[in-house]
């Protein structure tokens, strides 16, 4: 299910996109790690042309127990990263100088909601901003809205595989 905001918006176009894009040729000349643990490169196979395409995604969570990293879908079930790995699950995933192998799984929605609290309490206004982008609606309870992004917006949970 796709949020009603994030379907009738569209994909970044021109300077936007470029400055989307600037984060992967930091990841490119080895300067990641400037980014920190809030963003990471994720490398996934195109679904059509079956060649290597990369994002950098923020961080919504991260479980250091296990390792596993849990990323949004910012422009929801449209985006071209997000619809590729529903092809292909298979994805490397870089945070600063560290590279490795994951298998890419959506989360349903009451675990999702769980990751958007913690990122909620950690980063209240940022939360706050993107809710009201991603869902298109402003929130007072900070439960509902968590709720409400949990099943407008894809979570993956990026698990270490042994590819």
């Amino acid at each position: 299910m796709s949020s009603p905001a994030m379907s009738g918006r569209p994909k970044p176009r021109g300077l936007m996109r470029i400055g989307l894009r600037i984060p992967i040729f930091l990841y490119r000349i080895k300067l990641g790690w400037l980014l920190g643990q809030r963003a990471l490169l994720l490398t996934h196979i195109g679904r059509k042309s079956g060649q290597a395409r990369q994002a950098v995604i923020e961080v919504v969570d991260h479980d250091t127990a296990d390792d596993t990293y849990y990323i949004a879908s910012g422009w929801g079930e449209k985006s071209d990263w997000y619809r590729n790995i529903q092809k292909n699950a298979q994805v490397t995933v870089q945070v600063g100088n560290r590279r490795w192998p994951a298998l890419a799984v959506r989360l349903p929605a009451d675990a999702a909601a769980n990751h958007f609290a913690v990122y909620a309490q950690k980063h209240p206004r940022a939360f706050r901003e993107l809710a009201k982008i991603m869902v298109g609606e402003d929130f007072s309870d900070l439960n509902a809205a968590c709720r409400r992004m949990a099943t407008s917006v894809p979570l993956i949970a990026l698990r270490r595989s042994k590819r």
